[in-house]
């Protein structure tokens, strides 16, 4: 299972990453993006309160945990449930905690260099970070211009009306945050996951 997540991203085109250091309120909007269909998110993990809500969430959808740094972090996201781990980083220390314990790992890059070293290294799915503030999807068709066999996520301020353009300039799957679900009452998360959903298979 663990090793078709990567290919269920891929087939979803949008990746949720929920930030928020309350446990309740990440449950919350977790449950409601999962009631929209969504298979796979990211918790990103501000505190270790969080880790519960890795743990509750595991139990409906499967778990990404973001913000991965240290080894420490690495093991008490797998103990929680999580089934990818997810790095602002390329560290090769993730690279082998991912390696031992049978869990992909998403690195995060922000160059052309970084993200070759990810891909040597068997990186399966390569963040590109903060691609806004790199020019968008103009920078990720000249980044896999030269290196199509990339498979890229970009993340960074996305907003939701953005991911056609960035699947279209070559991108597996999409990070999406804030746009979200911040502002939004939990129906609300639930209707605007499940309208993108629908219009990224459409």
């Amino acid at each position: 299972m663990n090793k078709n997540l990567i290919d269920v991203l891929a087939e979803e085109k949008i990746f949720p990453i929920l930030r928020t250091n309350d446990a309740q309120v990440m449950v919350d909007r977790a449950k409601a993006l999962i009631d929209a269909g969504i298979k796979v998110l990211e918790i990103n993990v501000e505190n270790p309160s969080i880790y519960k809500a890795v743990e509750e969430i595991s139990k409906y959808a499967s778990v990404c945990a973001g913000g991965i740094i240290t080894s420490m972090q690495a093991e008490a996201a797998i103990m929680s449930g999580a089934k990818i781990l997810s790095s602002p980083i390329f560290s090769m220390n993730l690279v082998k905690i991912s390696k031992d314990k049978q869990i992909p790992y998403i690195a995060g890059t922000s160059t052309a260099n970084e993200a070759y070293n990810a891909w040597k290294a068997r990186i399966p799915l390569i963040k590109i970070y903060p691609i806004t503030a790199m020019g968008g999807a103009m920078y990720i068709e000249d980044l896999l211009r030269p290196m199509p066999f990339l498979r890229v996520m970009p993340l960074g301020n996305v907003k939701i009306d953005e991911i056609r353009a960035y699947i279209n300039a070559g991108a597996s799957v999409v990070g999406v945050g804030r746009d979200l679900y911040e502002g939004y009452s939990l129906p609300e998360i639930t209707k605007r996951a499940a309208r993108i959903l629908a219009e990224l298979k459409g």
